[in-house]
């Protein structure tokens, strides 16, 4: 997608870079069973009232897409692809050939309307939107929606905008893949994955421009501790002096050993 600054004819709109959309589908009339409400919490627990999730609230209200993460055969045409309010990502629109159905999937980049894209364990064609273990991928292949094993139909690894991990090293029945992170994680040989990248690749190159644009997207501001009293966190009142950084509740954030030995 092509990245596009706006006219300076606001303090909002100064330094603002949006990505251009004009090509994504402006219909949801073909599947709109996918199409959920969703009730927003704000951060707040259903049964207490309390806040369990900060910098949560407000936002514009949006629906939520239904997303087909399993890893079920299918071999389908994409319809179109079309912005998701939930996600950095662009989800596509797939029509099934074996079944005659929709169902939506996360967007593949450079896999456009007329696309064919297949989900198979058997050894298929190797293009972009084609799903398969990843004992059949050639090893230094990108791919994304990665799962931590067959009998695990949800994708856990790479599903954010722009994101990928490379498989770097195959054997009998395990494979070495590095994570968008860096890490690298030994999975299963029957692990299903993606060919290619996510799309909305230039996400990461968007501006703001204004912070209401984070008021809109329900994120809320986050608050230093030293910028507080000391009831409400252990950095705050100034006086006694520095301490090491911590928690609300007081447990060390740097410093303190948080990987597994295993």
């Amino acid at each position: 997608m092509i990245l596009v600054k706006s006219k300076p004819t606001t303090n909002g709109l100064r330094h603002q870079v949006n990505i251009k959309k004009s090509l994504l589908s402006k219909t949801n009339k073909i599947f709109k069973n996918s199409i959920l409400g969703q009730k927003q919490s704000g951060g707040r627990s259903s049964i207490t009232g309390r806040i369990t999730v900060w910098h949560k609230g407000r936002g514009c209200k949006s629906n939520f897409r239904k997303i087909q993460f399993t890893n079920t055969k299918f071999n389908s045409i994409v319809v179109c692809v079309m912005y998701d309010p939930k996600r950095n990502s662009f989800v596509s629109l797939n029509f099934d050939l074996l079944t005659l159905s929709f169902f939506l999937t996360l967007s593949t980049n450079y896999v456009y309307s007329g696309s064919l894209v297949s989900c198979d364990s058997q050894k298929t064609e190797f293009s972009l939107g084609n799903r398969t273990i990843i004992d059949n991928i050639p090893a230094g292949t990108l791919i994304h929606s990665l799962t931590s094993s067959s009998n695990n139909n949800k994708t856990i690894f790479s599903r954010s905008a722009g994101t990928y991990c490379q498989l770097i090293q195959k054997s009998m029945d395990e494979c070495k893949v590095r994570l968008p992170s860096g890490l690298i994680i030994t999975v299963p040989s029957d692990s299903y994955a993606t060919l290619g990248v996510i799309s909305n690749f230039n996400h990461k190159f968007t501006v703001l421009g204004k912070a209401g644009r984070n008021r809109l997207k329900g994120i809320r501001p986050t608050v230093r501790g030293v910028a507080m009293n000391p009831v409400d966190h252990p950095h705050g009142g100034r006086t006694n002096g520095g301490r090491p950084s911590v928690t609300p509740w007081g447990i060390p954030t740097k410093g303190k050993p948080t990987a597994k030995k295993k």
